[in-house]
């Protein structure tokens, strides 16, 4: 990890086989977003959730996919808005299948396909702009649930 020059504010959920990587300004609910998600995978809403990285995470390519690792020190750690930083189990790494952006100006209720892709450090990936004030959850779950060759 050594080539890893920084960390960027974003969260990453290890939903199945695909992490969602949930980028946004501060305050636009990065860590509600990622507890909803890993609520959703204890409740059976979503299998296999497990939290990468909460606040700060390092991005990689490599051989076409974009790896997601946590901030060394923040490893397990989240932000639980009223309560404070818990540690809960994480996954050291994993493959971005899906990039979330929370308050995205360019957020559309219908959107055209260009803005369901957005590039990662030279990676394209599945993207879903969500409005601010509006459900990410519920957008982020109907996307999840659905078959992936939809999601482009």
């Amino acid at each position: 990890m050594a080539a890893l020059a920084s960390t960027v504010h974003a969260s990453a959920v290890l939903v199945g086989t695909g992490a969602v990587l949930i980028r946004g300004p501060s305050g636009s609910g990065k860590s509600q977003l990622t507890l909803d998600l890993i609520e959703a995978g204890r409740t059976g809403a979503l299998r296999l959730v497990r939290l990468v990285g909460d606040d700060r995470v390092y991005l990689e390519p490599a051989a076409g996919r974009l790896l997601v690792r946590p901030a060394e020190s923040l490893a397990g750690l989240i932000e639980v808005r009223g309560v404070g930083v818990l540690r809960v189990a994480h996954e050291p790494i994993a493959v971005v299948a899906l990039v979330v952006d929370l308050a995205a100006a360019d957020a559309d209720r219908l959107p055209d396909v260009a803005r369901r892709r957005t590039t990662v450090k030279g990676i394209e990936l599945p993207r879903l702009a969500v409005a601010s004030g509006a459900s990410a959850l519920s957008s982020t779950l109907a996307l999840l649930n659905s078959p992936r060759d939809s999601w482009t």
